[in-house]
């Protein structure tokens, strides 16, 4: 039955394009609704490889609540799929279209509503930039944690659609531990509120968990309580150079058997140093196999860090480098920053693994992708936020040479069955979206791949909402 009404097909001369396009306009203002097939075709995917993306039929651009609440009951009256969007920075295909579809894009829902110093929130729009949020609470002497690479870029509703991460988890936590509460437009159109704005709260299902990750395919938020904390001093960063990724790997279990709460403790192997050295003549110690970045933003940074320090050395450290001050921990921080662009530099395209495995084998992870490498005959650069064992395996390979894309995309799945084998995920961040769909069903099993699909039917019972992502 479930299955039956998830399926059932469209009333195609219902959806007939001017059909759709007269009721949408009915709702909205005519520069809120796209229609231009170039225009349209620039919103058709995210920045995933060998992700499929079809052909909106249209892109709406809503600004307020009512005129998403208005799209979603068009599109449930004339069964037309909808794909929202952010950013676009996603690396799954989470975003992408699908054929004839309405892409809801909630980049013009960008207002900040609300920061409250006192209760420590912020109310935003989906539509928030990341790096605007985060700026905007730091004039109130509070912080904003989650920090994606792309957080110039990305939105404060593509993070909670795919859960976000970024380089402060080892301290701080994801994007799903500062969501306190959401507004969320469901598929038939209807307005839901769930969470709180408490500090504490456990009425009823945690229902706002339930959508951070959900990537779009159980309702469109379009607004969001998110908890801030106390704007911590300004962290120094340190670098130490191994002899071997299982040195520096080692040096991360020291460091976390130890007790240390770094703000930072990022790894780069020899592949990203070069690539980032080619790329912006950084002056990295390219003689190095692996080079690991900590920081602390405590009382007492510089402490902290020789503390740190000595458990590098005693791993095997070659050289442990301090910054003495801000300006030198940005320059570190800045290669780290660049290892995506850096490597996407070395052929042109990028394939960006997301495996997260526990700290004590992430070692192995390492040392396994470089078989993985040898064995298809590529060049994969590993950065990884170390101090919480999630990798990011970036496969370079030529586009348009097919038997390396074929490589590119085993070496891929093989980096991701590695990961499960040694107890970890196949994303710790970037999310499932169309990439990693077959690999989700093997990590969760047919129980869990059916308990998600009747989640999925509750919320969604016509299937309009991001189909084709997930499972």
């Amino acid at each position: 039955m479930i299955m039956s009404r998830i399926e059932a097909p469209p009333d195609k001369d219902a959806a007939a394009p001017g059909n759709l396009l007269d009721r949408l306009l009915g709702g909205l203002p005519a520069e809120a609704v796209l229609t231009d097939p170039d225009i349209t075709a620039s919103y058709a995917n995210d920045m995933a490889s060998f992700c499929p993306a079809g052909a909106p039929a249209v892109v709406v651009l809503p600004r307020t609540v009512e005129e998403v609440q208005h799209v979603m009951r068009t599109a449930t009256e004339l069964r037309v799929p909808v794909v929202p969007q952010g950013a676009r920075t996603g690396l799954s295909g989470a975003a992408n279209a699908s054929d004839g579809c309405i892409v809801l894009s909630l980049t013009k829902m960008d207002r900040i509503l609300e920061i409250n110093p006192v209760d420590r929130i912020a109310v935003v729009e989906p539509g928030v930039i990341n790096a605007a949020l985060s700026r905007a609470v730091n004039e109130h002497g509070l912080y904003y944690p989650p920090d994606p690479s792309s957080w110039e870029m990305c939105t404060i509703g593509g993070n909670i659609g795919t859960a976000s991460g970024g380089l402060c988890c080892v301290k701080y936590g994801v994007t799903a531990e500062y969501v306190l509460g959401l507004d969320v437009v469901l598929a038939d159109g209807r307005l839901m509120s769930t969470g709180r704005r408490t500090a504490k709260g456990v009425a009823g299902y945690d229902l706002t968990r339930l959508f951070v990750g959900s990537e779009g395919s159980l309702g469109i938020v379009v607004r969001a309580i998110l908890a801030l904390k106390p704007q911590p001093p300004e962290q120094l960063v340190l670098a130490a150079e191994f002899a071997s990724g299982a040195a520096a790997c080692d040096a991360v279990c020291r460091i976390m058997a130890g007790g240390h709460v770094p703000s930072l403790l990022e790894l780069m192997d020899r592949t990203t140093v070069k690539a980032v050295n080619d790329l912006a003549h950084m002056g990295l110690p390219e003689s190095t196999e692996a080079l690991l970045l900590a920081a602390f933003d405590t009382a007492d940074p510089a402490a902290d860090l020789a503390a740190l320090g000595a458990l590098c050395e005693a791993a095997g450290a070659t050289q442990v480098v301090p910054a003495d001050d801000a300006a030198e921990s940005e320059l570190l921080l800045k290669a780290r920053r660049l290892s995506l662009t850096a490597l996407e530099a070395v052929k042109g395209t990028t394939m960006i693994d997301d495996v997260c495995v526990p700290r004590s084998r992430l070692g192995e992870l390492l040392e396994g992708t470089e078989r993985i490498a040898e064995k298809h005959q590529l060049t994969i650069g590993v950065v990884a936020h170390a101090g919480d064992g999630n990798t990011h395996p970036t496969v370079c390979f030529d586009a348009a040479d097919p038997d390396e894309s074929r490589r590119a995309r085993e070496s891929f799945d093989e980096i991701m069955a590695l990961g499960l084998e040694l107890g970890g995920t196949i994303t710790g961040e970037h999310g499932v979206g169309v990439l990693k769909k077959e690999w989700l069903a093997r990590e969760i099993g047919p129980v869990g791949v059916e308990m998600q699909r009747a989640i999925k039917a509750a919320f969604d019972p016509l299937g309009i909402l991001n189909p084709g992502k997930l499972f």
